[in-house]
């Protein structure tokens, strides 16, 4: 199939992806389709799959492409199933977000991240005044959300009000800035796919902030009991 038909059925899940993305992922060593005699791409149905794969562990778990294109190689060498099948079958367990988000594609209303969570509406409330939480289009709330919401509400349970939470909030914020000052420049560029680069960068940085973070917590933490 062509790239725009490829385009057409991943648009089905990921309304944002575009040809050169795909273009993108291609050039990063992810998918590798076929050409015919006059140069133009032709996709089969497992390259189909395989970019599903990717693009649903970029949008489920926010992984890099290295560590993709890693679970992917070890896909390809266990030579069990169908490329297409297996793959489908690995993308349910290896990327499958951790919560059943089946209300309006992913993103859930306030009613229901409060049952899902088992939070009040009060603390909800709390979250969203310190900004540790805010809600996207339509007021809806995404995976991300429920994760934050069950994080701060378990900490909540060891004592920690909304506001102490503000010092996580200003961390990450300073992060985040640093992962801009990189990525900005990169994104702005004039070439192609210049901004699927930066959104990988960015995707790259993140996980290595989260695990620089993470060891300082602990290295920290360690040192409370000393």
């Amino acid at each position: 199939m062509s790239i725009g038909a490829v385009l057409a059925i991943l648009r089905e899940d990921f309304p944002d992806v575009t040809i050169s993305k795909i273009r993108f992922l291609e050039a990063e060593g992810l998918v590798t389709p076929d050409r015919a005699p006059s140069g133009y791409r032709r996709f089969s149905d497992a390259d189909c799959e395989r970019l599903r794969f990717v693009l649903t562990a970029q949008r489920d778990r926010y992984l890099p492409l290295k560590v993709i294109k890693e679970q992917l190689d070890a896909i390809d060498a266990s030579g069990v199933q169908a490329p297409s099948t297996r793959l489908l079958s690995s993308a349910r367990t290896a990327v499958a977000p951790a919560t059943d988000f089946s209300e309006r594609g992913g993103r859930v209303s306030r009613e229901a991240l409060i049952e899902r969570t088992g939070v009040d509406s009060a603390f909800i409330s709390e979250l969203m005044r310190n900004s540790l939480l805010s809600a996207g289009p339509g007021g809806f709330f995404d995976e991300d959300a429920v994760r934050l919401v069950e994080a701060a509400a378990a900490l909540a349970n060891f004592g920690l009000e909304t506001r102490h939470l503000r010092a996580f909030k200003v961390s990450a914020d300073r992060e985040a800035g640093l992962v801009a000052q990189i990525a900005s420049p990169i994104a702005k560029g004039k070439g192609t796919g210049a901004r699927d680069r930066a959104e990988e960068l960015i995707r790259e940085m993140a996980a290595l902030s989260v695990t620089l973070h993470t060891q300082l917590v602990k290295a920290a933490v360690r040192g409370v009991l000393d």
